[in-house]
């Protein structure tokens, strides 16, 4: 036991989740809005909600603390992955690196293990792994948010386009010669949009701008 606890593999895969587990979301809007996001709209900590719940006191503010959101929980799952690749770890262990950032995102240890879902984190990990795939999912997500302005909806499109250019692009993911830490990564995303899921079938998902 004492062994597996001191495997520098296993070790990083506890500071992958502990990073990923930084709810960025809900410390900016704690911080600088002075408003507890996880009580309020859908209680994410994704920059979805950041947005939503900070724009009812300032607009500006709002748009400003979702794209640090993004960004800052983005880079949780990229810069692990790569500190993995220059520390000369095999891609099944980048890949795991990766999982376990988003697990932390979406059950974060430092909030009773609540979270976001995943899409920022996932998209971090995603662009240092399959860099050409997630590019085109990023575009695929712009094209459906900016036309039906429903977050959900755009994230997992993106994610479906991620998934199945990566089956065209790559038959075998390299080096793993399989895609299942891929289709791993996509349902935990998935999973953490259940409810969305569901109000996008019956019609009640909000859009980010209500009109």
């Amino acid at each position: 036991m004492t062994d597996f606890f001191t495997n520098p593999n296993v070790i990083f895969y506890i500071v992958a989740y502990l990073v990923g587990g930084i709810p960025f979301g809900y410390l900016l809007a704690k911080i600088f809005a002075g408003v507890d996001i996880q009580k309020e709209g859908s209680q994410s900590i994704g920059a979805t909600n950041v947005l939503r719940v900070v724009r009812k006191k300032d607009e500006a503010l709002a748009k400003r603390l979702a794209l640090a959101t993004v960004l800052f929980d983005a880079l949780k799952g990229a810069v692990l992955v790569l500190i993995a690749k220059w520390m000369g770890y095999p891609v099944a262990v980048q890949w795991l690196i990766g999982i376990m950032v988003v697990l932390g995102h979406c059950y974060s240890p430092f909030l009773k293990f609540e979270g976001g879902k995943g899409v920022a984190t996932g998209m971090g990990v995603l662009l240092t792994l399959l860099p050409i795939e997630t590019l085109i999912g990023i575009a695929v997500w712009g094209v459906v948010a900016k036309t039906t302005k429903i977050s959900s909806l755009a994230s997992l499109s993106g994610l479906t386009a991620v998934v199945l250019s990566s089956f065209i692009i790559h038959p075998e993911l390299p080096e793993v010669r399989s895609h299942a830490p891929l289709l791993i990564l996509a349902f935990i995303i998935f999973y953490k949009h259940l409810p969305n899921i569901y109000r996008l079938i019956t019609g009640e998902e909000r859009k980010v701008v209500e009109g």
